[in-house]
């Protein structure tokens, strides 16, 4: 197993997560994580799941403050397509090679000139195309524009100086062509879309790409497949999750977004398969549910290794942290454990999915928690409802039947081994 899995997954895992187009994406992304988890905490404060916490508030700053400080936020959404595309530009730029500020401005230049007017010049532009409906357009435009200026860049296309003008001003005057190339280029793009009818890039990349996706990747099918797939490639001893966010990951991105900003202006949610969905309902202490099985190893294990093991590894795992575990037990190679590791997920995948969509359950509201939050608190925090840590602690039990008699052959065997050690 071992042989086949370095002779062929191995490899095909290496080129999609070093592939340049995947990588940047994954890199740009992470970059806003922090700013999106900030905003999101701020948020989730200003709309705390306790009874009477807004209109507290309201009371001691009165309605005009609360609502500054409440339109302050939502400000920042409503250019997270700009924020996507400036950094896909530069993670994209700096994987092609292109250093510094150039990337991340071809990239905003690019966008700002796609974006349409409602009028004629002078008129006020809608942040509808800067928001949630621009992520997909930002993270196109921001490897599509780098692309174009690195080849107009190769060309050495440049001005010729006279030997008098300084050199300062001659390098700077070096990037005039290439960005000229690309002005031009989505210029040309920006008006032949206008002629067509179809009146701007957000609507055609909208109605061909983002739609659909998100379409998919919005169904238990789908993540059913992502949690598989993350799962089934660690046992391999592959980082499944940055294979499986190569593909998802703006898909899952974008439906956050979607939910996160309904939830600002106290919108209906129709999303369920978010990211928080993954992260906060399907696998808890990390890849592979592991808390439930550190939680049978720490309650039920009489081997002396084992025991050891669940007890360093507890804290960690409560934190999201499985590392101890996957590599300790291990779980990588380990046909004992890898089975309930890859099944724990998947089913805690469909308990869940089932669950809200009976709307048992209210539908995460995309607030970005930060990845160590423990279960319980997480889930309550996630979707504003007891009802949530409710569905993890049942999630955790059923994990922890799954695991048991797994985790129970492999203390048997590790018994063995201890009770040999000891006669000898």
């Amino acid at each position: 197993m071992q042989e086949k899995a370095e002779k062929y997954l191995i490899p095909i895992s290496t080129k999609i997560t070093n592939n340049v187009f995947l990588k940047s994406i994954r890199e740009g992304l992470s970059l806003l994580t922090p700013l999106i988890m900030i905003l999101s905490l701020f948020i989730l404060i200003g709309n705390f799941p306790i009874p009477g916490w807004s209109s507290f508030w309201t009371s001691v700053f009165g309605d005009e403050l609360t609502e500054i400080i409440a339109s302050t936020f939502v400000g920042v959404f409503n250019f997270i397509g700009l924020l996507v595309c400036i950094v896909i530009a530069h993670t994209y730029g700096n994987n092609r090679g292109l250093k510094g500020i150039i990337p991340s401005l071809v990239g905003l230049i690019s966008f700002l000139i796609l974006i349409p007017m409602t009028n004629r010049i002078g008129a006020d532009v809608s942040t509808v195309y800067f928001g949630p409906n621009g992520i997909f357009v930002g993270l196109l435009v921001g490897v599509i524009s780098v692309e174009l200026y690195k080849f107009s860049f190769n060309k050495k296309w440049k001005i010729k100086l006279s030997e008098s003008i300084p050199p300062a001003v001659g390098d700077s005057l070096t990037e005039l062509l290439p960005f000229g190339f690309v002005v031009l280029i989505f210029a040309v793009i920006k008006i032949a879309l206008g002629m067509t009818g179809i009146q701007s890039i957000h609507n055609l990349i909208f109605i061909m790409v983002q739609e659909p996706l998100k379409n998919l990747g919005d169904s238990l099918i789908s993540v059913i497949l992502y949690n598989f797939l993350a799962s089934f490639l660690w046992v391999f001893g592959i980082n499944g999750p940055t294979v499986t966010n190569s593909f998802w990951s703006p898909i899952l991105f974008s439906l956050t977004q979607d939910n996160l900003s309904a939830f600002q202006i106290g919108d209906k949610i129709h999303h369920i398969y978010t990211q928080q969905f993954i992260d906060i309902f399907t696998t808890y202490g990390g890849g592979g549910s592991t808390l439930s099985l550190l939680l049978i190893v720490v309650l039920m294990c009489k081997s002396k290794q084992l025991k050891g093991l669940g007890k360093l590894a507890l804290i960690p795992g409560i934190f999201g942290i499985n590392e101890p575990v996957v590599f300790g037990i291990p779980v990588i190679f380990n046909l004992k454990i890898a089975i309930p590791f890859v099944t724990v997920p998947v089913v805690n995948t469909i308990i869940s999915g089932i669950v809200f969509s009976m709307h048992w359950v209210p539908y995460p509201t995309g607030v970005m928690l930060p990845w160590t939050t423990p279960p319980l608190i997480s889930g309550w925090l996630s979707t504003g409802s007891w009802l949530a840590a409710v569905l993890q602690l049942f999630e955790l039990v059923v994990g922890m039947l799954i695991y048991y008699p797994f985790v129970k052959s492999l203390d048997k065997q590790y018994l063995l081994k201890e009770n040999n050690l000891e006669v000898n």
